[in-house]
């Protein structure tokens, strides 16, 4: 399978990098920043450039089987700089036939069939409150995601760390109707 990351060269990117390559797939990894990407693969074809050039993102995307964003917003800016990318991502997907798009997020993310216990309500005000122009653009991405005709899947991560693969995950599932399937 031919899959283009991007957000490559954050700590979550690099681990779906490495972890894609691993199962054997070709990847191509968008980088805005190629000193910070150490990978070297047979495998691997790195793009370098902007969310913003629509250009390297056509590249990116053309040919591939499906698109991964492990894009971050730190915030701290109001003109939504992931938001147009994946406005980007999505225009070069629809244009190249690419269907399967899979993104990360956080639980800030809500879906009519949540039941969120008061922790997790707490913890997307606290973000909410002192980190908002993040907060609005990961509400911004996921509305844009949404609205699109995509084959999309919007992970809602809560806690990622940096410890070595153990195979365990934790999870919890406070949902109606919630269907549990493979990516």
């Amino acid at each position: 399978m031919k899959l283009t990351i991007f957000g490559a060269t954050g700590g979550t990117g690099k681990q779906v990098v490495e972890q894609a390559l691993a199962a054997g797939n070709h990847v191509v990894a968008n980088v805005r920043n190629p000193s910070k990407f150490e990978f070297i693969h047979k495998d691997l074809r790195i793009v370098e450039g902007e969310l913003a050039d629509q250009t390297m993102i056509e590249h990116a995307v053309s040919g591939a089987d499906a698109v991964i964003s492990v894009l971050g917003s730190r915030g701290g800016s109001k003109d939504k700089p992931i938001t147009r990318g994946m406005q980007n991502i999505i225009a070069a997907m629809n244009k190249y036939g690419v269907r399967r798009l899979i993104v990360s997020s956080t639980l800030s993310v809500k879906d009519p069939n949540d039941m969120p216990e008061f922790k997790q309500k707490f913890l997307v005000n606290i973000v909410k409150l002192t980190m908002r122009s993040a907060y609005e653009e990961i509400i911004s991405v996921a509305e844009t995601i949404r609205k699109s005709d995509l084959d999309w899947t919007i992970l809602r991560l809560t806690t990622l760390n940096n410890n070595p693969k153990s195979g365990k995950s934790h999870r919890r599932f406070n949902r109606r109707n919630f269907t549990q399937s493979s990516i």
